[in-house]
């Protein structure tokens, strides 16, 4: 399945940092300039998982494998962006190839890092954010309608397309992202926009917060970070709270010392985990494991995926050959002491093609080819 999140901000607000910190090792180049990064860099996450953990431990799998998501650390960009300034439109193409936005805000102050704006003001980098994406779907559907209005005098079943568009500039002219619009769009308006177009302000987006490490214990006294909550709330956009420099240190810790590390800041887990999983809500995702003596594994498939979809994320050969699936909830995987346990309990059900996984399904699928 090819979905990624892309790190999106200015340049310095430690997106780089914060990328290094999710893969656990330097990746991506950090420097106090702009434009550190020029081509993005890509990299696959593991998603944290007890409930992973928890199936392997129990039903002693030799071997866990988890869910992945990839993330691109896309360089920093400037206002201006789409019109060329920073090299923009190279940065803003590479942001049409991920599948949602998590954009980085810096909320922390410190004089040896230069901010582009010079001053600390997420709600402003938001914006300037905001508009370079607008700005550029404008551009992207103002050079449509010009051919699509042609093609129109000629075939009139060009209209829909050419209607579709126009509706989508008025929103864009007002510079609001059509992501807020959804449901102003028909599914067959709202695929074209996405899948053939690949507009910028469609895609689901997400706000990182990037704190200095005493922020994380007095957090209230951030204004920045408060100002920046209130916005979200107001947008119901997702924000995530983390300090990317203290990210990468517990990175190189043991799990003992990672532990004391968080419970001297008053955390019970990494920021980064949050990230990750708002990332994996935010593409509407979800997981199902299968299990076994020699591997417990998760699999991520889309909200609505049926069950013979999912066997296929598995293997071509298992969708092909679908016979039944037998499903067993995680919930009452907690009640029996093992998969073999739960099947004496008749706590297993069988499922046909059609049946909607639900997340924390474990599965065994029965096929032949």
């Amino acid at each position: 399945m090819d979905l990624n999140i892309g790190l999106v901000g200015l340049p310095n607000v430690g997106k780089s940092t914060i990328f290094n910190a999710l893969l656990q090792k330097i990746k991506a180049e950090v420097a106090n300039y702009p434009f550190c990064t020029i081509e993005p860099n890509v990299g696959m996450v593991a998603i944290p998982d007890e409930r992973l953990d928890f199936i392997t431990k129990r039903e002693r799998s030799a071997k866990t494998t988890p869910a992945l998501i990839e993330f691109v650390d896309i360089a920093g960009l400037v206002k201006g962006a789409s019109k060329g300034a920073g090299l923009g439109n190279q940065f803003l193409s590479h942001i049409r190839g991920v599948s949602a936005i998590a954009q980085v805000l810096r909320c922390f102050w410190n004089n040896d890092i230069v901010h582009v704006e010079g001053e600390i003001n997420p709600i402003r980098d938001a914006e300037i954010i905001e508009i370079e994406l607008i700005m550029a779907d404008l551009q992207t559907l103002e050079r449509r309608e010009e051919r699509v209005q042609k093609q129109a005098k000629a075939d009139k079943s060009y209209m829909l397309e050419l209607d579709t568009i126009r509706k989508s500039k008025e929103i864009l002219e007002e510079l609001k992202p059509l992501r807020l619009y959804k449901d102003s769009f028909s599914s067959e308006e709202w695929r074209y926009l996405e899948k053939t177009l690949f507009l910028l302000s469609i895609k689901p987006m997400m706000y990182i917060a990037n704190l200095g490490e005493e922020d994380l214990i007095s957090l209230d006294e951030n204004e920045p970070y408060r100002a920046l909550e209130e916005k979200t709330k107001n947008e119901g956009i997702p924000l995530v709270a983390l300090c990317g420099k203290l990210e990468n240190e517990l990175a190189n810790l043991t799990h003992e010392e990672k532990k004391a590390f968080l419970e001297a800041f008053g955390l019970k887990e990494p920021g980064l985990n949050v990230m990750i999983r708002e990332g994996f809500k935010l593409l509407k995702l979800i997981n199902f494991y299968t299990t076994g003596p020699k591997e417990t594994r998760a699999w991520i498939i889309k909200e609505g995926t049926t069950a013979k979809e999912a066997a296929g994320e598995i293997h071509s050969d298992m969708e092909r050959g679908f016979i039944a699936a037998e499903v067993l909830p995680y919930e009452d995987y907690l009640r029996a002491e093992s998969w073999q346990k739960a099947r004496d309990l008749g706590l297993i059900r069988l499922e046909g093609k059609d049946y909607l996984v639900k997340d924390g399904d474990i599965i065994y699928f029965r096929f032949n080819v």
